[in-house]
């Protein structure tokens, strides 16, 4: 079984009649949940789990998250029209590559938080294993006895891990954030120029590198190089824009698969994981009373999506001005 450690304060299982009891313990055990998982040491251990396959995920997820945020805003207006079927639909898809670093997340959450037993071994993190757990565990007895057949009950356990799982994909969406705050940092020293994203700084890192290279081969010499190419610009092709454009966005989706390492001890000070994770239980209560009116929203992948846009239109309007 997986177990907490003696510094986590895993809630203890308590009778299904103790529903309130049981949804205090979850809020009272998430200040210590945050300091085990999300503190410095905390995070470090959480990706380890990067190593590896996450790696070569990033980039992919980094490329689907316009599609993630694009379903999510249809599924929000098929609601909102009276297509619910269709809606709930299409938020129960799962557009981004379930990562080691999330799966790690919604073992601890199931585990460490909610106290419900998951086998361990090689398939810890696997959802099959979580979804287990739910159906088997004391806390939601009450509420499967009110399902009228196996489907509302998969139904109920798929609401409960989806929202378990929406709470760790917002890890990658502040990644992403974090990335673009480093992205403008470096851009601001550099270049002397506001970068929101890799497009807005890929035309000056393919010219720096065009210059680079021009100094280098430059006949008299590197000196006399320096000095004309100081004076006179080069010719920076589309094609060494694209190609550097492509290659900052691997490092960039690379660097974001490690960014919780400096986000997490962040968020964990300013309170933000606290208020994310009890807005999580929020919604579990509703889902054991029978409610299920108040799903887990991951306002953190539009935040990011608007960094894009802003990215994209901070680059226009430079290209206009040119």
């Amino acid at each position: 079984m997986i177990t907490s450690s003696p510094t986590e304060a895993a809630p203890s299982i308590p009778d299904t009649r103790d529903l309130p009891d049981y949804i205090q313990t979850l809020r009272r055990a998430v200040d210590p949940f945050v300091a085990e998982h999300f503190s410095w040491r905390g995070t470090l251990r959480l990706h380890r789990n990067a190593l590896g396959w996450d790696i070569l995920r990033a980039p992919v997820n980094f490329i689907l998250s316009p599609v993630f945020v694009l379903t999510r805003i249809v599924a929000y207006l098929c609601k909102r029209l009276g297509l619910r079927r269709g809606g709930a639909w299409l938020a129960r898809r799962r557009i981004l590559l379930r990562t080691s670093v999330a799966s790690r997340v919604e073992t601890c959450i199931v585990t460490d938080l909610l106290g419900l037993p998951v086998t361990a071994g090689k398939t810890a993190f696997d959802r099959t294993k979580l979804e287990h757990a739910v159906l088997a565990s004391p806390q939601f007895r009450e509420t499967l006895r009110r399902c009228e057949n196996a489907d509302d009950v998969r139904a109920l356990s798929h609401r409960v891990l989806g929202a378990v799982s929406e709470y760790a994909g917002t890890r990658s969406a502040v990644s992403e954030i974090t990335t673009v705050l480093f992205t403008l940092l470096t851009g601001a020293i550099v270049f002397q120029a506001l970068t929101p994203g890799m497009i807005s700084m890929a035309p000056g890192v393919a010219e720096a590198l065009a210059r680079s290279a021009a100094i280098a081969d430059f006949p008299l010499g590197q000196t006399i190089g320096g000095a004309w190419y100081g004076v006179f610009a080069t010719d920076t092709s589309p094609w060494m824009v694209a190609a550097t454009l492509a290659g900052l966005v691997m490092l960039g989706s690379i660097f974001a698969a490690f960014a919780g390492i400096l986000a997490d001890p962040v968020q964990s000070r300013l309170g933000i994981h606290r208020r994310r994770l009890l807005r999580l239980i929020d919604t579990i209560e509703m889902e054991l009373v029978g409610a299920g009116d108040k799903p887990f929203a991951a306002r953190e992948h539009y935040y990011a999506r608007a960094f894009d846009i802003w990215d994209a239109g901070a680059t226009v309007l430079r290209g206009l001005r040119g």
